[in-house]
């Protein structure tokens, strides 16, 4: 038992030490790949590009459609989570309550899915990439590494793949669709989005009056 008790330790020694280093790392590099770029059947379109060439427009988006809550939060919104649960027990289609950190944390360093275990090490990460990164850090890393369309992946890949320009210069509405197809990139339209999809992404540009309104978006670039 005690030998046990000893590997367990060293394993968690390691995986706290590995999960540091990489956190540090990507605080000043691009995560070269995730897991979900790898195992996407249609392949991967990216183009890393730094926050201060990502139209605000698109940040206000996604703030504005993912998580309002964002520069008030440390990583996770009590709130959206409780009322997550609370729509899941009722049935239906499930739903989550992620914050843009623990999408982030998701993204780079775990995989798609469910699962309290991935759940568990997605917590961690979020923890790690709150205090280690920052807010503009997550944002930056967060619209780099976010699935945009089909095999496409980033705030440049998508706005290249509709609109046939810069990620630099998307107009309200344009960012406001692209943050409406995120979380179902490979099934919402962004160029021609109708029912929903069109709906949503007029939602989401209203919205965005507000975030700005109120400085919702503030902390990604005080």
């Amino acid at each position: 038992m005690l030998r046990v008790m000893r590997v367990l330790v060293k394993i968690a020694v390691w995986f706290v030490g590995l999960s540091l280093a990489l956190v540090l790392l990507f605080r000043f590099v691009p995560p070269p790949v995730t897991a979900t770029m790898l195992m996407d059947e249609n392949g991967i379109t990216k183009d890393w590009e730094s926050l201060s060439n990502i139209d605000r427009n698109l940040v206000t988006a996604v703030i504005a459609a993912e998580d309002g809550k964002f520069c008030e939060h440390s990583g996770f919104d009590a709130e959206a989570i409780q009322t997550a649960i609370e729509r899941n027990a009722k049935g239906g289609r499930i739903r989550g309550g992620s914050t843009i950190s623990q999408q982030t944390a998701k993204n780079v360093f775990l995989w798609q899915g469910g699962g309290y275990v991935r759940k568990g090490f997605e917590a961690w990460f979020t923890f790690l990439i709150e205090h280690l990164w920052g807010k503009r850090r997550i944002m930056e890393v967060y619209l780099n590494v976010a699935e945009t369309g089909i095999g496409t992946y980033g705030a440049e890949a998508g706005a290249q793949r509709y609109y046939g320009k810069s990620a630099a210069s998307l107009s309200r509405i344009e960012a406001a669709r692209m943050a409406a197809a995120l979380p179902l990139p490979k099934k919402r339209s962004v160029t021609n989005p109708t029912g929903f999809t069109r709906r949503y992404g007029n939602t989401i540009a209203a919205r965005m009056g507000v975030v700005r309104r109120d400085g919702l978006d503030a902390c990604v670039y005080d």
